[in-house]
């Protein structure tokens, strides 16, 4: 079950083609929420770097790309003054958490100085049947664009790594082949579809440029290092993985480690926790007791004391149920 496309090295719009505030150096000092995981969106690194169709970092023509320090600074603004970012989130759902990175996104491109969002989430319909929707349409200085966001968490399978069947997200029925022939043969081709170009056509009467940005992590099994899958970014970011039978003897490896569970809605940014809220060891051995047997993975994260009084997120890891992956 290997893959079939044509690999291309895309414009990625990222590191050598952008000049980007580097993420790690900005999230330290940022401290609302929603803030810090809008930044990580907007910063951090693609999962692939080689891509079965174009990859486009949305900011690719903006100033801020441009002039880093503009970014920078609207960004520490946010921090200190966010009810603007809240009120955007608090218009629409934000409950699962691909809607709410798109929704920062959104923000975002409504706030750029030079780049006009025509429309998000536009749903093309044929008749009474929905055909799909284009999650951005913009205009900067090198066009019009359609582009399709994604933001995934794969756990590699034993076995041949490279092949992207063998990456599951944690209910083990997403999958990073299935992921990418939907986005390429579904979503990227739906502005040529005569219900999308009629509407598009009220739009604008440019060329329009589809592509693809897929954010994440990628997680290694714990018990060995296995290749990553085609066309991986080298600077993706990622963490391991474990089976709950496992965690016993790993957490015996390093009695002093802190971890803790990370919500659903916590899964983009490295989480950062007041003094307060970092959980003691039999916090989180209660914990580990009232979930255990659950079919539900679940994302801790260990981390360590800051100077500025936070806990910070060191690594993350996904505990998955023993019977991982279902089938």
């Amino acid at each position: 079950m290997g893959e079939s496309w044509k690999w291309q090295q895309t414009n990625l719009g990222y590191a050598a083609c952008m000049n980007l505030p580097c993420l790690g150096d900005l999230l330290p000092g940022l401290v609302h929420p929603a803030v810090r995981d809008l930044a990580w969106v907007l910063l951090s690194p693609p999962l692939l770097s080689e891509a079965p169709a174009p990859q486009r970092h949305p900011l690719t023509a903006s100033r801020w790309a441009e002039k880093p320090g503009e970014l920078a600074d609207w960004l520490r603004l946010l921090d200190t003054q966010p009810s603007v970012l809240e009120a955007w989130l608090a218009q629409r759902s934000t409950r699962r958490l691909g809607l709410y990175y798109e929704r920062l996104w959104q923000f975002a491109l409504c706030q750029a100085p030079d780049i006009d969002l025509l429309v998000a989430n536009l749903p093309i319909r044929q008749g009474s049947h929905t055909l799909g929707e284009l999650d951005l349409l913009l205009r900067d200085r090198d066009g019009v664009h359609h582009l399709e966001l994604a933001v995934k968490f794969y756990l590699g399978l034993d076995g041949d790594s490279t092949l992207h069947h063998r990456w599951l997200g944690p209910g083990s029925h997403d999958r990073l082949d299935i992921k990418l022939r939907r986005l390429c043969e579904h979503q990227l081709k739906l502005p040529a579809e005569p219900a999308a170009q009629l509407l598009l056509s009220e739009l604008t009467s440019a060329q329009i440029n589809s592509a693809l940005w897929l954010g994440g992590y990628l997680f290694q099994p714990l018990a060995s290092a296995r290749s990553t899958p085609a066309g991986a970014n080298p600077l993706h970011l990622g963490g391991r993985w474990l089976r709950q039978h496992d965690w016993a003897g790993f957490a015996e490896n390093d009695r002093s480690a802190i971890w803790q569970p990370l919500p659903r809605h916590a899964w983009l940014a490295p989480a950062q926790v007041p003094r307060g809220a970092v959980w003691q060891r039999a916090d989180f051995d209660r914990w580990l007791s009232e979930v255990e047997g659950q079919c539900q993975a679940k994302m801790l994260v260990r981390l360590e004391a800051h100077a500025d009084g936070h806990w910070l997120e060191q690594e993350r890891l996904f505990l998955v149920p023993d019977t991982w992956p279902a089938h």
